[in-house]
């Protein structure tokens, strides 16, 4: 069964507005965000993957979620699987805490499993955040808002190459794959002044093309403008493959967001060093995701992200 067929099913159940009809990442309930994020092995991590990394990423891809809204963690609950190796698992142990020390995220409880020894590794969590003073939703962009893009694309899915070619690689790449970096305090100096908002961890296209959907509007991406990194160029290029490489990788956790052209984000308190450009608009004519190159337009990939 593919996600969105799944999706669709239990939106039957998810009848509470605080679920918001299962059409963000996150729930919305008494002020508080609430989100849950799952990461598999073999899906969301390879088995040669440090524990501790992957205990970091299944935190910062939850924080990602928060980051996305604007909202400040304020507590976690932990699904945790054992593997039967337990030096594996305190490693894992390790990450998580790292993480959660990092972005000032309590864990305050939820449950622990044993797998059978050999299982594919499965953890989850759940994590609660306080709103700020307006939350974006994907369904708040407007007609004539810019698309900004805050970090960089294509990173991790890079990184993920290099791991499938060579267990053993090293690098910025691979870094960013194994600890992504949730974009929290940019989400949160964004949020007051951006119509909708969402992380980008399927993959660019594919996640502008929900926020255009959710917002009843249409996405139109500069393919030029996207933000590569120094790293990802010396790896792969900057070529119009490259891009479109970047555009669907995946894993990203950028933020993208739909602001109004009467404001600059630059302007903003946003991080120092903070990476950020305005990658295109939503307007109301054409496909839902649109590319452009040089004014001229750009066929979609056939694969836009990534979908269980």
């Amino acid at each position: 069964m593919r996600e969105s067929r799944a999706i669709e099913r239990v939106r039957r159940i998810a009848a509470s507005p605080a679920a918001l009809g299962l059409r963000d990442d996150v729930a919305l309930l008494d002020g508080l965000v609430l989100t849950h994020d799952s990461i598999a092995e073999d899906v969301h991590f390879l088995a040669s993957d440090p524990p501790a990394s992957v205990g970091w990423k299944l935190v910062a891809v939850n924080l990602s979620d928060l980051a996305g809204k604007g909202a400040t963690p304020a507590a976690a609950l932990l699904s945790l699987a054992l593997s039967g190796d337990d030096d594996w698992d305190l490693h894992f142990i390790d990450g998580v805490e790292a993480a959660c020390e990092s972005y000032g995220l309590p864990l305050v409880g939820g449950d622990t499993i044993a797998l059978p020894r050999g299982a594919t590794k499965v953890f989850g969590l759940t994590a609660i955040g306080r709103a700020g003073e307006k939350t974006p939703l994907r369904s708040g962009g407007k007609v004539g808002d810019s698309l900004w893009l805050v970090g960089t694309v294509g990173d991790a899915a890079a990184g993920l190459q290099l791991l499938r070619d060579d267990a053993n690689a090293t690098g910025a790449l691979v870094d960013v794959y194994r600890r992504p970096v949730p974009q929290l305090a940019a989400g949160q100096a964004l949020a007051p002044h951006a119509h909708a908002m969402m992380d980008v961890s399927d993959g660019l296209l594919l996640d502008a093309s929900r926020l255009a959907e959710a917002s009843v509007l249409k996405a139109v991406i500069e393919l030029d403008s996207l933000p590569l990194s120094s790293a990802f160029i010396a790896e792969r290029g900057a070529g119009r493959d490259a891009r479109l490489f970047a555009a669907a990788g995946g894993d990203d956790y950028a933020l993208l967001a739909a602001i109004s052209p009467e404001i600059d984000p630059l302007t903003l308190p946003l991080p120092s060093k903070t990476t950020i450009a305005r990658i295109g608009s939503l307007k109301t004519d054409g496909s839902i995701l649109s590319l452009v190159s040089g004014g001229r337009p750009v066929p979609l990939p056939k694969r836009l992200g990534f979908e269980h």
